[in-house]
């Protein structure tokens, strides 16, 4: 994970010294993404704080309308008193007694909204004390009326003392009113400046916005341009590409028609000569023989010269061999090029091939070879594709051939044949053997022509696998080896699994 992060991180550093147009973008865009996300949050806290402003206005507010409602409320127990004394009528005294019930609500309810303000907590002191004393004046006003003592609660009244409590009521509440509309001017002074000052952050982290906005868009036109001029030139290049690539496989092609008619007529070529030796070693060898009989009745008259016994009837014989073997090898050499020649020239035609039984028929074919060298024939998971099937025949019978063929005699072979579907619309095909091994040096090698590898105790020229691999690439395919010595080998084979031909019966 940590050499991933450093990775990453290595090739950012690289991205931001390159000076690229995308660079200059994808920092903009980086810029207006955090120019955006810097507003939102200067945009929420400002809010909060407008907020917070806002409910301490209205906090503001409440108190003044709570001391308001003391002083109403006072002011309709007085008024209350005072009809029941000019009218004796006890509707008054309902009034005066839900005045009276009231005020310590109101008063509590003040001082739930003054909280831990000073201000707040000295007018509610002030406030109760003075409510407190007007009601039990008024309350003892009321008690003498009621026991009939009519000229002693006059002169209560007279006193002024009740006059006296509701003024100091009075001024307290303007007091009171007084420095909470100086502190409310201020609080709505303060919520409007952060309202103001919010509005200009957001006026101008949007003009910024667009002009980083402005800058991008003309840099991505420049880009765009610029991709377009590349893909214009690229379809140009692109163009004059196909007419050389069609012009070079054309020349290609000519060029491999004429190596493929050189080597049929080297080899038809070849042929005639190869035949005059083999016809005048024919001839020498029964030359040899007439001498022989020759020598024999010259034998039966007199002595011959051992030197001319030993030379004809040993050396002879002895060259006659080596020069037929010669000739032989040599022309199973010229069979196999012709062959390659022919193989080469011969239209592809596609057909579905199920390889599982071309690999069983090609083993039914070598049943005896199998039995002799105790081979087990194994077919895996197959699947089916579509090829040249003259052409796969040839491949998978030439490779189980070949596995039959090095078996290690040493210890049983098992070749197993198998199939499976590839990502990209390929096959791949492998047959296994346990045979004796091929060492990593010649992997390759095994696939040239005329070359071979190992110890050459079995028949061959070494043309077989170089015509393996010359058929699997004819297909649009590949073949590679996994082996070592002592351990079997593996061919993997890789085609695509739709042959597509081009109009000369060649892939594509």
């Amino acid at each position: 994970m940590s050499s991933v992060f450093l990775q990453n991180l290595s090739r950012f550093g690289r991205f931001l010294r390159e000076g690229t147009l995308g660079r200059s973008i994808s920092l903009l865009l980086a810029g207006a993404i955090a120019l955006l996300l810097l507003v939102n949050i200067s945009t929420f806290v400002l809010i909060q704080r407008t907020a917070a402003f806002n409910e301490q206005v209205d906090s503001t507010w409440q108190l003044r309308r709570a001391a308001r409602g003391i002083l109403l409320n006072v002011k309709d127990a007085e008024t209350a008193q005072r009809g029941y004394m000019l009218t004796g009528q006890t509707s008054f005294l309902m009034t005066y007694d839900q005045s009276a019930q009231v005020a310590p609500q109101l008063l509590g309810r003040f001082k739930d909204l003054a909280g831990e303000d000073e201000v707040g907590q000295a007018a509610g002191e002030a406030l109760t004390r003075l409510s407190r004393d007007k009601f039990l004046e008024m309350s003892s006003i009321i008690d003498l009326s009621r026991r009939g003592r009519t000229p002693e609660a006059l002169d209560q009244v007279r006193s002024g003392r009740g006059k006296l409590l509701m003024e100091q009521l009075d001024a307290e509440i303007a007091t009171l009113d007084s420095q909470l509309g100086a502190r409310l001017s201020a609080q709505q002074a303060n919520s409007e400046g952060s309202a103001v000052f919010t509005i200009i952050v957001n006026a101008i982290a949007g003009a910024l916005i667009l002009v980083l906005g402005a800058i991008v868009a003309i840099l991505v036109r420049r880009y765009l341009t610029d991709l377009a001029e590349a893909r214009a030139d690229l379809d140009r290049v692109n163009s004059g590409l196909e007419e050389t690539v069609k012009a070079r496989t054309a020349a290609l092609t000519r060029a491999n028609e004429e190596v493929q008619r050189f080597a049929y007529i080297v080899s038809h070529d070849l042929r005639s000569p190869l035949v005059n030796v083999m016809g005048y070693t024919a001839e020498l060898e029964q030359v040899g023989k007439t001498i022989d009989r020759a020598i024999r009745e010259a034998e039966q008259v007199r002595d011959v010269d051992k030197e001319v016994i030993t030379a004809v009837r040993e050396d002879l014989p002895e060259a006659v061999g080596f020069i037929r073997a010669s000739t032989e090898k040599m022309d199973r050499l010229i069979n196999a090029i012709l062959k390659l020649s022919r193989d080469g020239r011969r239209s592809l035609v596609p057909e579905t091939i199920d390889v599982g039984e071309m690999a069983k028929g090609a083993a039914d074919s070598i049943r005896h070879q199998l039995e002799e060298t105790n081979t087990e024939f194994v077919v895996g998971d197959m699947v089916s594709f579509e090829s040249d099937r003259l052409s796969i025949e040839q491949v998978i019978g030439n490779l189980i051939e070949n596995a039959v063929k090095y078996s290690d005699g040493s210890r049983p072979n098992r070749i197993e044949v198998s199939g499976v579907d590839l990502p990209g619309g390929w096959v791949e095909f492998a047959i296994a053997d346990q045979g004796r091994g091929i060492a990593p040096k010649d992997h390759e090698r095994i696939f040239e022509l005329f070359r071979r590898s190992g110890r050459q105790d079995r028949p061959g020229e070494g043309l077989g696998l170089a015509f393996v691999r010359n058929s699997v690439r004819r297909l649009g395919g590949s073949i590679d080896v996994e082996s070592a010595l002592g351990q079997g080998s593996t061919f993997r084979l890789k085609f695509p699994k739709r042959l597509i031909l081009d109009e000369a019966g060649d892939t594509q």
